[in-house]
């Protein structure tokens, strides 16, 4: 029986995708197995076809279940990629050999309904028990039950060891410059196979989590079983491409057969499904899965297209740095470049390094093109270092409804998926740009949120809507997930909208459905959410509930004709939720202490400017006889009868003579200073213009004031003063000057006999701290 051939590779190391190139140019196998899940075998071919451009993934989910699925990267530089490309253009027989996604999903559905069923202790009960069933299936695998490393030794990378036994920081810079940035064929695997099985005799089998650990036991013992097999077949040169960690499991001999069936003997299974899915490479920086958690794949690309001319690694890589300086209009000449490469080029000579590496490559562009300033270096980072890199797949790729039908339609749209954020300005009277606008909403409603709204100045809600749009590869997962309801998007958002609205008790959010619903153009979902937001109003006595709905309605009336939406869908319910609104309102608002006071306040303005975006003559009138009902009750609290003041004087409802006598009435000698100070705090709504442009406003409040006793008034200071700075800088600056002015104030009365001018001007200094004067 033939002996394999063992090459152990870091998941997206160049170095190693090279050095595994050359090895099997050399060898030439006639079988290759390699690391990854048995169920994709079938999509191997298409590495090959027109349009398949890595960085992508293999996607295995579970149909039943897509929250249960895992994704398996690959790079340009990837060595399983570069192995698979070799064998299918070599036509030698191609297998995946680590555990089937079946089980291994199988087993992460069983966990996560273990910890979602217990309890926190039994939790713990569970892995204590798990650690006795893990030592006996290490004894049973051939692995040391105790390993020889202490628990704070194994704390972090192993790798570490031997970076610092070789005098380097960390094991990624150790294993970056020992294999990323060489390339040594198959004597590099030797090496690799050395040092990773003394490594692993030593850090022992373990790990924190027992289950994670079970499941590593039996992903190398599906591993052996399927070398074996691969043997049987007659096969005389076995490649063998797995991650180094495994090296050691596989070269164990004294594992039997009996003992690997017994591992995998009655594991659970679930149905599975693979395709390939584009990836980016900031998502090959994650440490989850085949991510392996790589930190610079912009800089492994590099190394990979730039193999076949080394000299060209130093100088082309500052050549980049020097255009994307350029482009930020960032001084970089020539001096700049050539001086940077012969300081990187030292620095490698310096630390004993056949050639720069991306650390000296930093520190000469740190050095000479920065000038030390390290902030210089992160768009650098962001661009070159690690890249954002979107790969794409074959259209015959097998894919979901769903997914064609979002394909179709950014084709149509002429909308890219793009892994890097750019912002899409979109003009709604333009049907191209209306289109857009209907895609990301429904597709905002499947819960895909490849754009989100900018809320930059008055854009949000207009005929103008301003995306920020980016393009994550989880999205193909989440439309698989969403593809249980319906082929195309409007289906499918149609559908789950229904099925949500049965769901929600909250009118404010059935409210802000209605709206999301029309923005998507879902209008088989309308009758269905602004049916069941009639059906809630009428059993709701919640005046926040019935408040919050009306704002977001309302902005179909304002934005309707524009988005080509028939506002009069929701009128009816509009209309009469303004009206029940109003008749609940004056009720809802006596006899609530401050902190309700102050919710039903933000709720009011908000619906008040929502009745004036409806513009219906009833209503409006319902709307206005309420807020007369709560100026006028002495059972409101005087914050909510300041704000039903001021929006009966902004529309022109009551006179200022009405405003007036209200107002001397609330801030009378006789009144409370901090009711007072509460309804003034209402009445001037956040907004100084009425005390800039009306002389009796700001005469009944500067005669308030000044009469004030002093006790009275160190006690309502606080709450002016916080009313006051609300106010913008220039309100404040124009109110210092008008009191400076002194023009159109009341006259003061004499001082009487007796009169302390110095104990008088006490409260000056707290006066033009609060009003902004400069003494």
């Amino acid at each position: 029986m033939a002996a394999p051939h063992l090459f152990g590779i870091r998941h997206h190391g160049p170095g190693c995708a090279r050095s595994l190139v050359r090895a099997f140019d050399a060898l030439r196998p006639d079988c290759i197995l390699i690391e990854g899940p048995p169920e994709s075998e079938g999509l191997l071919p298409a590495v090959l076809a027109e349009g398949m451009q890595p960085p992508v993934a293999l996607l295995s989910y579970c149909p039943d279940d897509p929250q249960l699925a895992v994704y398996h990267p690959f790079a340009e530089f990837s060595p399983e990629w570069q192995a698979i490309r070799w064998a299918v253009l070599h036509a030698v027989p191609v297998r995946f050999m680590d555990l089937p996604m079946a089980n291994g999903l199988a087993l992460q559905k069983a966990r996560r309904q273990a910890d979602e069923a217990s309890p926190e202790p039994a939790h713990a009960e569970a892995h204590a028990a798990q650690d006795h069933r893990q030592d006996a299936t290490s004894e049973e695998a051939g692995a040391p039950a105790n390993p020889a490393a202490s628990d704070d030794d194994r704390a972090g990378d192993p790798l570490n060891w031997l970076a610092h036994a070789a005098g380097y920081a960390d094991g990624e810079s150790w294993w970056n410059h020992m294999v990323e940035e060489r390339g040594d064929g198959e004597q590099l695997f030797a090496a690799v196979a050395e040092a990773m099985t003394a490594l692993r005799a030593e850090w022992g089998e373990q790990r924190d989590d027992p289950q994670e650990s079970q499941r590593e036991v039996l992903r190398e013992a599906h591993m052996r079983q399927c070398l074996r097999e691969a043997q049987k077949t007659g096969a005389e040169r076995i490649a063998v491409v797995c991650g180094a960690w495994h090296l050691r499991a596989l070269q164990t001999s004294s594992v039997t057969v009996k003992a690997d069936q017994a591992l995998l003997k009655g594991l659970p299974r679930v149905k599975v499904q693979s395709t390939w899915v584009p990836w980016t490479y900031r998502h090959l920086t994650r440490s989850s899965g085949y991510g392996a958690g790589i930190v610079s794949p912009g800089w492994y690309e590099h190394l990979w297209r730039s193999q076949h001319l080394p000299q060209l690694r130093t100088v082309g890589w500052l050549a980049r740095v020097a255009r994307l300086m350029r482009e930020r209009d960032l001084d970089c000449s020539s001096a700049h470049l050539i001086e940077a490469t012969r300081l990187a080029d030292a620095l490698a000579a310096m630390r004993e390094r056949p050639a720069a590496g991306l650390e000296e490559l930093q520190e000469a562009t740190r050095s000479v093109f920065a000038m030390g300033d390290d902030s210089l270096l992160h768009f650098i980072a962001d661009e070159l270092v690690v890249g954002d890199r979107l790969g794409s797949v074959p259209a015959d790729v097998p894919t979901v409804p769903l997914q064609r039908d979002l394909e179709q339609a950014q084709k149509t749209l002429r909308l890219k998926p793009e892994a890097v954020q750019r912002t899409l300005d979109l003009d709604l009277r333009n049907s191209n740009d209306l289109a857009r606008s209907h895609l990301l909403h429904r597709l905002r409603l499947l819960d895909v949120p490849w754009g989100e709204l900018a809320k930059v100045g008055r854009s949000q809600g207009t005929f103008h809507e301003v995306w920020i749009l980016q393009w994550q590869p989880e999205f193909l997962l989440q439309l698989i997930e969403a593809s249980q309801w319906g082929q195309t998007l409007v289906q499918a958002a149609t559908a789950l909208v229904i099925d949500k609205v049965g769901r929600i008790s909250d009118l404010a959010e059935l409210a802000a459905l209605v709206d999301q619903v029309l923005l998507a153009d879902l209008d088989a979902a309308v009758p269905a959410v602004t049916q069941a937001l009639q059906s809630r109003a009428a059993l709701t006595g919640d005046v926040l509930q019935l408040l919050a709905t009306l704002p977001p309605l309302a902005n179909v009336f304002r934005y309707g004709n524009v988005r080509q939406t028939d506002a009069a869908m929701v009128a009816q319910v509009l209309d009469g939720l303004i009206v029940r609104t109003a008749i609940a309102m004056p009720l809802a608002c006596r006899n609530v202490d401050d902190a309700a006071a102050q919710s039903l306040r933000e709720k009011l303005l908000a619906a008040h400017t929502a009745v004036a975006l409806r513009q219906g003559q009833e209503e409006t009138q319902a709307w206005r006889q309420a807020l007369q009902q709560i100026a006028s009750s002495t059972h409101t609290g005087q914050l909510l009868q300041g704000v039903a003041v001021r929006l009966l004087l902004d529309d022109a409802v009551w006179s200022v003579e009405q405003v007036a006598q209200a107002m001397s009435f609330e801030l009378s000698m006789g009144a409370e200073p901090s009711k007072a100070a509460a309804w003034l705090e209402g009445f001037l709504n956040r907004n100084a213009l009425v005390l800039l442009h009306d002389m009796r406003v700001w005469r009944l409040i500067d005669e308030w004031l000044v009469g004030l006793r002093e006790e009275h008034f160190v006690r309502v200071l606080p709450l002016v003063r916080r009313t006051f700075s609300t106010f913008s800088a220039s309100e404040r600056s124009a109110l210092a000057q008008r009191a400076g002015q002194g023009r159109g104030v009341a006259a003061l009365p004499k001082p009487p006999a007796g009169w302390n001018e110095e104990r008088a001007a006490l409260p000056l200094p707290l006066l033009r701290q609060l009003l902004g004067v400069q003494q």
